[in-house]
């Protein structure tokens, strides 16, 4: 994995966008509907979800197949496994189907198979208690379609040409679009969108525009 290149940058925030699980619409909650909604133990059992715990989510339309919901679930228990306190890499890679990938849009990065789950170690060591807070789902048959903050702090290690970054207990709050597409209950292709200037910004890591111009 490069450093702190625009894919760097990139790649170390979409480890982020399978973090953890904070339910916007119950803030006072925090992440304890997550850990109500989606085991992470049983990464061959097909989680489910209850009427109370759809209640509780930000979506846009409640009005779900059972189809959906099943879709709907298997998402919701990635975010889960891959959140800073209990990441389980091998339930999340296993949720791919065996061509799955996860692309990291905005660097144009893709990850297959086992890689899958590099990301996530990863983004653990830049922020230990990495979530997200999930602000709109929206479910159309096989596609999940969520906009989402990747929340954290800073309090890792991030590793640049000119040296080593420590954390500083900054907050972090980047803004991000996931787009997840399903086939007979196994993810086919995860596309994720993340807000690098400002997760970036948060940890008090800037570009340096001023080396950019100077190679010119």
């Amino acid at each position: 994995m490069k450093l702190i290149s625009r894919k760097t940058i990139t790649a170390a925030a979409a480890v982020a966008v399978v973090g953890g699980l904070s339910i916007a619409a119950v803030p006072s909650q925090a992440a304890s509907p997550a850990h109500e909604k989606v085991p992470a133990h049983s990464s061959t059992a097909a989680p489910t979800l209850t009427a109370r715990q759809l209640a509780k989510l930000p979506l846009t339309d409640r009005h779900l197949t059972k189809h959906e919901k099943a879709n709907l679930a298997i998402v919701l228990r990635d975010y889960y496994v891959a959140e800073g306190s209990h990441i389980d890499v091998p339930t999340f890679v296993n949720s791919f189907t065996k061509d799955g990938v996860f692309n990291d849009m905005v660097a144009g990065q893709a990850y297959r198979g086992k890689a899958l789950g590099t990301v996530l170690p990863y983004m653990k060591g830049l922020f230990s208690n990495v979530h997200r807070d999930l602000k709109r789902i929206t479910v159309n048959g096989d596609t999940i379609s969520i906009e989402l903050s990747i929340d954290g702090t800073f309090d890792g290690q991030l590793q640049t040409p000119a040296g080593v970054v420590k954390g500083n207990g900054h907050k972090v709050a980047a803004p991000t679009a996931d787009f997840w597409y399903l086939k007979n209950g196994k993810v086919t292709t995860f596309n994720c969108f993340v807000g690098y200037s400002k997760m970036y910004s948060d940890m008090g890591v800037n570009f340096d525009w001023a080396s950019a111009v100077n190679q010119h």
